[in-house]
């Protein structure tokens, strides 16, 4: 059970006494009594394993004598500490955002990070935010097995679900990004993360792809009227990458279906196409031969990303989420999205940021020069019954905020 506010236990470690001082005061002021202030990790870490200690909250600075920020993380990890955590450091902002991201890695549960001289309204608001706890999540995320998949594509429990994308300057429909989800009689709608490295570790994705596609054209066909210029996303797998007959298996379904191939987007991860990079590059370069769009998805967590530019005749990129939500309030992120842009417009590439959270993302975007939207703020992916609704509802939603 989750402790009231103001009795959670608090261990604040500062190797300045003035600033520990200070920290401690603000804590107070905020109604918290029960917070242990240490000068030295050490002693920190032995009131964290003391049996009389409980603590609901560390906060720790980064830059400390004898033990550092960031081996004390890495203690608290091997001490199996499942409370909060706060990083407060004078260090550059960009170093506090690694600590923040890689405590947060390690399974911790971070509250955020905050720079030196921190106020008193800035550790309420950490204090108020809620950190979820990772190492439970993952264990708790139930896996599946190969049988399991095939068995639920036998049952047709393999269904289609549609993430709406909008453009920055008119506000008006510019695609779905078709994803694969899993009906699961159990868990419910299951998108196609928690089970795809499964499935193309055992093959199971071409017969996915191969089997959803005719029937997925179809219905996209009948959406032309959303927008002027409606495209289809579709992403590909590893198997679909490395089957040569793939271009003409898309060409024929798509005349069957009626849908022009100028509206068709593949999206490629940076990471799949290392897997095979010949026979990736032959496919790639026949389905844009066959005016097929392709858009490099998750642009930038790869390890060969302006290779991958160079190489393969991408038309269209899409900057991953973690660049582009908070963009408008982190320096960095915000240069990385500015030159990632600047690059596409100079190669003539269409680009789709997804990530767009809150109204903050989408000015920010905009503002930024970036053509397409995708995020919780547009529309969160539903099934194809519930577009229409969706389209309705988004233009009433983009007219107000205009």
């Amino acid at each position: 059970m989750t402790q009231p506010t103001k009795q959670r236990k608090i261990l604040v470690v500062d190797d300045e006494p003035f600033v520990l001082k200070v920290l401690v005061r603000q804590l107070t002021q905020l109604g918290y009594e029960a917070i242990l202030p240490y000068e030295h990790a050490q002693d920190a870490l032995a009131a964290l394993e003391a049996e009389d200690h409980e603590i609901d909250v560390v906060f720790t600075d980064l830059q400390m004598p004898e033990m550092d920020g960031v081996e004390f993380l890495r203690q608290l990890v091997a001490r199996g500490y499942d409370g909060q955590v706060v990083l407060v450091s004078g260090e550059d902002l960009r170093v506090l955002k690694s600590a923040e991201k890689l405590a947060y890695s390690r399974g911790l549960r971070v509250l955020g990070s905050l720079a030196k001289p921190a106020t008193r309204e800035q550790l309420q608001q950490r204090l108020a935010t809620d950190a979820p706890n990772t190492a439970a999540n993952a264990s708790d995320a139930p896996s599946y097995s190969p049988d399991e998949l095939r068995a639920a594509i036998a049952a047709g429990q393999i269904v289609m679900c549609y993430q709406p994308q909008a453009a920055f300057a008119t506000g008006e429909v510019a695609g779905v990004e078709a994803l694969v989800a899993w009906q699961h009689p159990r868990d419910g709608l299951v998108l196609v993360g928690r089970f795809l490295k499964m499935a193309e570790q055992h093959g199971i994705v071409d017969d996915v792809t191969r089997g959803l596609l005719p029937a997925l054209l179809e219905q996209a066909r009948q959406w032309h009227a959303l927008g002027p210029d409606f495209r289809l996303g579709i992403n590909l797998s590893t198997d679909d990458l490395a089957s040569l007959d793939f271009p003409d298996f898309i060409v024929d379904a798509a005349h069957a279906a009626d849908f022009p191939l100028s509206r068709l987007v593949l999206e490629i991860t940076e990471t799949r196409i290392q897997r095979n990079r010949l026979i990736s590059l032959d496919v790639l370069t026949r389905l844009r031969l066959k005016r097929i769009s392709l858009l490099i998805d998750d642009f930038g967590t790869g390890d060969a990303a302006l290779a991958h530019l160079r190489d393969i005749p991408f038309d269209e990129l899409k900057l991953e989420r973690s660049f582009v939500h908070g963009a408008s309030r982190d320096s960095s992120l915000g240069a990385i999205v500015k030159a990632t842009l600047s690059l596409a417009r100079q190669l003539n590439m269409r680009t789709v940021a997804q990530g767009i959270d809150d109204l903050e993302d989408w000015k920010a975007m905009r503002d930024m020069g970036c053509e397409v939207a995708q995020g919780a703020f547009v529309g969160a992916p539903m099934p194809a019954a519930q577009l229409a609704g969706w389209h309705e509802a988004w233009t009433q939603r983009y007219a107000s905020m205009m």
